[in-house]
């Protein structure tokens, strides 16, 4: 029997905690609820978790406060619970690194499929020991989930990593929004395109330099075109 998934559910609605622990106990997880933000810190501090989902609207802290602080001490997967669907939402939490957004009213059972998505995403086996992508200078090392240039390790979120480790992986390839949206989110994403267009910025933004060796490819959208650089 497989070890069961550890999530942690940060809810201040008890109903809506308690209908989940329903459906989860069925499935291959392990639910610890917490009322609000505090309480989820307290808790990470002695405890890690496959998966945490979070809800944006609670007393004492709020979401967003809460996953500051959840970024400070690591990179555990983070799905956002949202009573809201406004763009600027959606934008402020993917440059806080959340890996997944459900706008409630949500299905219990569409809950379950996005975690099943988001824990199959970020807890692939790596299976070299040191798997490296190199393009000097850039080098991606996916056992330290980590890019660095010339050394210098550039700070990306978890889904900036994923997005320019997808083009690393498929250089010269030019993919759709809709293509990439599919293969770094990991399913049909429930909103528009501009989620890859804002990403791909901040991706350039991070890599200087060697922004342009993520190529716009006009009518279609991106793909990762390395040159030489001449020393």
């Amino acid at each position: 029997m497989s070890e069961k998934k550890k999530i942690l559910m940060v809810d201040d609605e008890v109903h809506i905690r308690e209908i989940m622990k329903e459906y989860m106990t069925i499935g291959d997880f392990q639910l610890t609820e917490a009322g609000d933000g505090l309480e989820a810190i307290k808790l990470l501090e002695t405890q890690t978790y496959d998966l945490i989902i979070l809800d944006v609207m609670m007393p004492k802290l709020d979401g967003w406060s809460t996953l500051r602080e959840i970024r400070k001490k690591g990179k555990q997967p983070v799905i956002m619970l949202t009573a809201r669907g406004e763009e600027y939402d959606k934008l402020l939490g993917f440059e806080l690194g959340v890996d997944d957004y459900v706008v409630k009213p949500f299905s219990p059972r569409e809950l379950l499929a996005r975690m099943k998505a988001v824990i199959a995403r970020t807890q692939v086996e790596v299976s070299t020991s040191n798997a490296q992508i190199v393009f000097e200078p850039l080098v991606l090392d996916a056992d330290a989930r980590t890019i660095e240039i010339s050394g210098t390790r550039l700070s990306l979120t978890p889904k900036e990593y994923e997005l320019l480790q997808f083009l690393m992986q498929n250089p010269k390839i030019a993919f759709s929004r809709e293509q990439l949206l599919t293969s770094v989110w990991g399913y049909d994403f429930y909103g528009d395109d501009r989620t890859v267009d804002t990403h791909i910025k901040m991706v350039r933004e991070h890599m200087g330099d060697l922004r342009n060796w993520i190529v716009t490819v006009w009518g279609v959208g991106y793909k990762f075109d390395p040159v030489v650089i001449e020393k």
